[in-house]
């Protein structure tokens, strides 16, 4: 019988569809090249969402026993249950092996061992060669005590902790195995469908910068090495094969690389024969160069889209000199967000929260200095990873921390600079700020607010948070439940998402808020065009409903007919009558053009693609996007959108 060697993952969120389990994909493909492992193993991967407890995973592994080789890629939020699972793994089969990868326990064996004695491996840096050479050692029968020869791992040994040298980085990726085209990873479903809620794809591996939150797998400060050309072409055209319309690429600085450039001309020729990928969305290169700027040329054309990103994480300068980013042009952004805005392409920036040098007063400035520009921010709360400086070097900064309930994060209670009452309040204003901005409830009212009300995007967040803390009606409650909460569950955000999307209730509370608390504010003679941005808004949610009942929209009480259009199914709101064209509204304030022709009623067709589901709970922002009703210009062209009264 073939050696049972199981590979675990586990996703951050509970989802309706998995999420690729693409670390296990590369460790089992690169095994599976080793002809005697193909012969004697059975590898096989078991992915876990984010909502299955831990006696369902306990359960579903040993139901029918246990493999001789059981190994994890360990996460922050799945670092004790997998611990947890090695015990009881051991229980069953006392002398097989528990191996720990990833970037949670890599260079962290003492802490790892000293926690879960029943873990006999930790794999350090880049692991699909290490796991293999354990595997072989495995079937050659030596003890897990007796592994000197093999680079890159800790183990336990002659009465403490051996480490082994390092393993040299991987100079030529495509030594490792293709999760996608070994048919490593199962792409369907039972019902044929493409089973995941993206796919994900290295492009690259490696990243020049240094920052001081960020580990990146160890390969921080270094050169940037590339899969080939040909291998990716293969790998997307699979996926075009299954209609993906999200291809998320797992890159710390794409669009870096002259290759970029032809990994893009790629999937656009892919595009052009299947009718998919329609997205591709990755963490985009720090500092902006003329290959970006041709990327972006290049998508535009072909209609590929994309939420490109300016990571900035602060605007204050002496907290980007602490995060050593003070170099990074990345930080000379507002040139590149009017050029994007100017071209049309949808852009959002990354704000963190808590790093040291950072107080209230220069981060609330900094987002309404962002906010002029790129409405959609998305905010985090600073986490101390292992391996980075602000883990090193914590007491330099004076952090306070404490580990998560059901995680293994370090969560910022204080430092130098900011005072736990401090963070307590951030945290709350965050979480309206990613509910309603972010993800967003709220896309085109931000810049007619500020343009014509005289408020700034972080008063009207504000205004949110101390409306509904405030508010005693049973409708405000799940808002009122997050608020109280959201400093001390970071999972708080989903439910609350999903009651906003899905509840008449949720959008009469906020309609509420909006009558009782923003309007006075606003000058009279702007008050009731705001209005209607905000109906506007309200109009064109997502259509979401939880699975197996009908979608009911604001106004029209029937189902919305349901129509493909290129491959994907959109409800379609026929006639549809909106307040104004409040798109074009926003677009004409934010660059001083002539607005009059657009604030009668608007008569178009209105698009909702279908599934918001699958995202709406996992407050999946660059997703859920592509939900939010669109007219149908911006489906089919500028001839397209309708009479306007």
């Amino acid at each position: 019988m073939p050696k049972g060697v199981w590979l675990v993952q586990q996703g951050v969120w509970a989802m309706t569809l998995e999420s690729m389990p693409l670390a296990a994909g590369y460790l089992k493909a690169t095994a599976l090249q080793e002809p005697r492992i193909a012969r004697e193993t059975d590898i096989r991967i078991h992915n876990f969402d984010g909502g299955v407890s831990l006696f369902e995973m306990a359960n579903s592994l040993f139901r029918d026993g246990a493999p001789d080789v059981l190994a994890f890629s360990v996460l922050g939020w799945n670092y004790h249950a997998f611990g947890a699972l090695a015990e009881t793994f051991k229980q069953i089969n006392p002398d097989g092996w528990v191996v720990f990868g990833g970037n949670h326990v890599s260079h962290q064996a003492e802490r790892v061992f000293g926690t879960f004695p029943d873990v006999d491996v930790v794999v350090n840096g880049e692991g699909e060669f290490t796991f293999r050479e354990l595997l072989l050692a495995n079937l050659d029968g030596r003890s897990t005590d007796a592994l000197h020869d093999i680079q890159g791992i800790s183990f336990r040994a002659d009465g403490g902790i051996t480490t082994t040298e390092d393993r040299p980085r991987l100079e030529n990726l495509d030594e490792i195995g293709s999760p996608v085209l070994t048919g490593s990873v199962p792409l369907l479903g039972d019902d044929g469908e493409f089973r995941y809620d993206v796919a994900l794809l290295e492009t690259n591996r490696g990243c020049p910068y240094k920052c001081s939150f960020c580990y990146w797998g160890g390969a921080v400060g270094q050169r940037v090495r590339a899969f080939s050309r040909e291998r990716l072409r293969q790998e997307v055209e699979v996926f075009a094969q299954h209609k993906v319309h999200t291809i998320v690429l797992c890159d710390a600085n794409f669009g870096m690389l002259p290759i970029d450039v032809e990994f893009i001309e790629d999937v656009i020729a892919i595009r052009e024969k299947y009718g998919f990928p329609k997205s591709i969305e990755t963490s985009w290169a720090k500092n902006k160069s003329k290959v970006f700027y041709k990327i972006v040329k290049m998508m535009k054309e072909a209609g590929l889209h994309s939420s490109f990103t300016l990571a900035l994480q602060t605007l204050d300068d002496n907290t980007l000199d602490l995060m050593s980013r003070r170099n990074m042009k990345v930080n000379d952004w507002e040139e590149l967000a009017e050029w994007l805005d100017r071209e049309g392409m949808q852009c959002y920036a990354e704000l963190i929260w808590g790093a040291p040098g950072e107080t209230v007063e220069s981060f609330i400035k900094g987002y309404d200095r962002l906010a002029a520009h790129v409405s959609r921010v998305a905010v985090y709360p600073m986490l101390i990873l292992p391996n980075t400086t602000y883990h090193q070097d914590r007491k330099r900064f004076g952090l306070v921390t404490v580990r998560g309930d059901s995680d293994d994060f370090e969560y910022l209670v204080s430092h130098d600079t900011m005072s736990a009452a401090d963070n307590q309040y951030m945290n709350q204003l965050i979480f309206f700020a990613r509910l309603v901005a972010e993800n967003p409830v709220f896309r085109t009212l931000w810049t007619p607010l500020r343009e014509l009300g005289g408020v700034s995007q972080s008063q009207a967040i504000r205004s949110l948070m101390e409306w509904f803390e405030a508010a005693e009606d049973q409708a405000s409650q799940p808002f009122r439940s997050g608020l109280e909460k959201a400093f001390t569950n970071p999972d708080v955000l989903g439910p609350v998402s999903e009651y906003t999307y899905g509840s008449r209730d949720a959008r009469g509370a906020l309609r509420r808020w909006w009558r009782e608390a923003m309007l006075p504010l606003v000058p009279k003679e702007s008050a009731d065009l705001l209005n209607r941005v905000f109906e506007y808004d309200m109009l064109t949610l997502p259509v979401y409903t939880s699975p197996g009942r009908e979608p009911s929209h604001e106004v029209v009480n029937e189902s919305l007919p349901v129509e493909v259009i290129e491959g994907e199914r959109f409800y379609v709101w026929h006639d549809a009558v909106l307040p104004c064209d409040a798109p074009t509204l926003a677009w004409s304030l934010k660059h001083g053009e002539p607005y009059d022709h657009v604030l009668g009623e608007w008569r178009t067709t209105m698009y909702y693609k279908v599934g918001a589901h699958h995202f709406v709970g996992s407050t999946n922002h660059e997703e859920i996007v592509y939900y939010s009703g669109r007219p149908a210009r911006e489906l089919f062209g500028r001839g397209q959108e309708g009479a306007t009264a």
